[in-house]
């Protein structure tokens, strides 16, 4: 039995297809029976809890084999932080509790850290606490910049004729498609090869400044000329803030940018066959960003 948690997230759906893809028993945990419906008609054990409940999350576990965890976003929480304790707490105990003996953890980029790199701090306690627990063995994913963060920039597109963040417009950053940190998961778990507690950089299929970005993301929308300009924290704070961000969440996305951005967050191994994931970037705006553009502009 596996136990897949998030999942219905972009991670944790893909876990979950692939594992029940190879004919494994799979638990799938989320906080809505409706939209798990998906999975359960794929042959999944459908398990409603919240993943900062650590006995029910233990209940979740129980007589599992190996599972995925990972903490999943809570963009409107005035303790972004708090909540990702709560989350990394109830994981812990309830992987403890149930007595799991293989983990593979949703982690990032930048979990070397213990501060200065905002909610990437969450996953460095994450890490920490699987870590300490006798007997489990784990599997880290420290996954690099999710290509899925370059969809806001839909709207800023429409509203600006450019894109616009926080990270220098020349930082090469590994962009990973979040279906490729999900099949990296599933593989690891089928391939009940985990031994002690490690971490694993998954890196993406190769790194891209956010001004190449734009240029590939401009030729795809018919926008050729389309370029990315580097806003001031402020500006982009109030904008992020109208998005439906709390102004906690989103003065620790400003921290990690700026992390990002002095070198203090960045991947440490070297790139291989092992950290690089096969999605290119041209691949996912032809597939997700284009055609969310082309919604928006119809509508």
């Amino acid at each position: 039995m596996y136990v897949v948690l998030g999942a219905t997230g972009n991670t944790g759906h893909i876990v979950a297809k692939t594992l029940l893809g190879n004919g494994q028993k799979v638990r799938v945990v989320g906080r809505s029976a409706e939209r798990l419906q998906a999975l359960a008609a794929e042959g999944g054990e459908i398990f409603v809890g919240d993943v900062t409940d650590g006995p029910t999350l233990a209940r979740a576990f129980k007589g599992a084999q190996a599972a995925y965890v990972m903490v999943p976003p809570n963009t409107t929480t005035n303790d972004y932080r708090a909540f990702q304790d709560r989350a990394s707490d109830a994981i812990a105990a309830a992987v403890q509790n149930a007595g799991v003996k293989n983990i593979v953890s949703l982690s990032s980029i930048g979990a070397d850290k213990a501060s200065g790199t905002g909610p990437v701090v969450g996953l460095y306690n994450l890490e920490q606490k699987l870590n300490q627990i006798e007997g489990v063995d784990v599997l880290h994913l420290r996954a690099g910049y999710f290509m899925e963060n370059t969809l806001p920039q839909v709207a800023v597109v429409r509203m600006m004729g450019s894109m616009a963040g926080p990270v220098r417009p020349e930082l090469k950053l590994p962009m990973i498609a979040a279906e490729d940190i999900g099949a990296a998961a599933a593989e690891a778990l089928l391939s009940g090869d985990l031994r002690g507690k490690h971490s694993r950089e998954l890196q993406g299929q190769r790194d891209l400044t956010y001004t190449e970005v734009a240029s590939i993301v401009g030729k795809a929308i018919g926008k050729p000329s389309l370029g990315y300009v580097q806003a001031p924290d402020e500006q982009l704070r109030g904008a992020m803030v109208q998005m439906g961000m709390s102004a906690n969440l989103v003065g620790l996305i400003l921290e990690m940018a700026g992390a990002l951005n002095s070198g203090h967050m960045k991947a440490l191994e070297p790139r291989s066959a092992s950290t690089t994931t096969p999605t290119t970037f041209e691949t996912f705006v032809a597939e997700e960003f284009a055609p969310a553009y082309r919604v928006q502009t119809a509508a």
